[in-house]
């Protein structure tokens, strides 16, 4: 555990914040049972969180460039949560997705501005930005539950009650809105960076994310269908698969973070892109209850790298840290929804193992376009705040290039 208070409550805040995230997507058999929406409509509520966001993300990155608003994190805490809340209440479609289109504001505005914080509090450690998203990753990992509880007794009219993590979340970023302004060498969280931005390596790094995100957003969106289709089970088994694959993510980013101490980033996550190919054609081709361990490996498999390329982008970048938090954790990200309407719709047209099939090509891209990928320098200021030990890296020269 880390010992810095203030990492503590970011990542819990982070699990208050990723929770809706993983929520949309729960909530989506709700619809499909409770509205008789088609698989193509409901996916249709993920594209306009994830397209919203996808191109407002980078915009409050490129603002957290130019000064720091931490007052941003429990503003965009609230909006997530009362996105998600309204989502459930209101009746037609359309407004249904403007309120879906609130919570990809709320998610856009957060992260950014937050990867920074955790970047100053935990000084650029491997490990500090491995614990802030496994905050992220554990809300995703509940929100199966937590929608469950709330929703299957009564139906969407309890959606309100899902509002409850966000006002606990905002909450619990005051104390470390405060703790920033106690530190008068963080600037804010703001610093002159010294390097030298490699754009060429940044854009590499965000194609790969924008192929894994598309794998994990397919999954997390039909997978709970799938498994049910698989396995003949009901809505329980399909939410065992969903609660499988998120908490794999946590799994996933402990361990990455762990692994980034003793190799070198580009080879753990080249490495793990591999493992998720073979374990996205498991999910996709295994019948029966072994598809819940191909569920979980996948979600190993794509999160494994997630928080490593967080510190990558922002190393690549080092004078434009929020701009390369926006996208990496934003726009590429967000992308992967723009994939679910298609997915959907091959589904309503063939079927949900013949769509889900393209998505065992996109970790195998995305290993292709990390193999070669050099091990950026950890930038100055980092390392004068006492990031020498990200530095490190296994003791390797931080330019060696990995092919596994």
């Amino acid at each position: 555990m880390p010992r810095n208070r203030s990492l503590i409550l970011l990542s819990v805040g982070h699990a208050c914040v990723d929770v809706y995230q993983g929520a949309v997507v729960a909530l989506v058999p709700f619809f499909v049972a409770e509205r008789a929406y088609t698989y193509a409509a409901a996916s249709g509520l993920v594209l306009a969180a994830s397209l919203l966001s996808s191109v407002v993300q980078p915009l409050f990155g490129a603002l957290t460039d130019r000064r720091s608003v931490p007052w941003l994190l429990p503003v965009s805490t609230v909006l997530a949560g009362l996105g998600v809340a309204l989502s459930g209440v209101i009746g037609s479609y359309a407004l249904t997705l403007s309120a879906v289109a609130l919570f990809g504001i709320g998610v856009a505005a957060y992260h950014p501005e937050s990867a920074r914080v955790a970047r100053v509090a935990g000084k650029g450690s491997h490990s500090s930005m491995g614990w802030f998203s496994l905050g992220g990753n554990v809300g995703f990992a509940m929100a199966p539950l937590l929608v469950t509880v709330v929703i299957a007794g009564g139906g969407l009219r309890f959606a309100p009650l899902l509002i409850l993590p966000a006002l606990v979340g905002s909450v619990l970023t005051l104390p470390v809105l405060r703790a920033l302004d106690r530190t008068p060498s963080a600037d804010g969280g703001k610093g002159a960076a010294e390097g030298r931005n490699d754009w060429g390596s940044f854009l590499r790094l965000s194609l790969a994310v924008v192929c894994r995100s598309i794998a994990f957003v397919g999954m997390s969106t039909f997978v709970a269908f799938h498994v049910r289709e698989q396995t003949g089970g009901g809505t329980a088994a399909g939410t065992a698969a969903l609660f499988v694959l998120y908490l794999g993510g946590a799994v996933g980013t402990v361990v990455g973070s762990n692994l980034a101490h003793r190799w070198v980033r580009v080879t753990v996550v080249s490495t793990s892109y591999l493992l998720a190919v073979v374990a996205v054609a498991g999910v996709v081709f295994v019948p029966g209850p072994a598809i819940y361990l191909f569920v979980a490996l996948t979600s190993i498999g794509l999160y494994v790298p997630f928080s490593l390329q967080v510190t990558l982008a922002q190393d690549y970048l080092p004078t434009r840290v929020g701009t390369a938090s926006g996208i990496t954790l934003g726009l590429t990200v967000s992308i992967g929804g723009l994939a679910s309407p298609v997915i959907g719709a091959i589904a309503d047209a063939t079927s949900l193992r013949a769509a889900l099939m393209p998505l065992i090509v996109m970790p195998a891209l995305s290993w292709l376009l990390f193999r070669t990928l050099p091990e950026p320098a950890v930038p100055a200021l980092v390392l004068g705040s006492g990031g020498e030990a990200a530095a490190q890296n296994a003791g390797r020269h931080p330019t060696e290039r990995s092919t596994p």
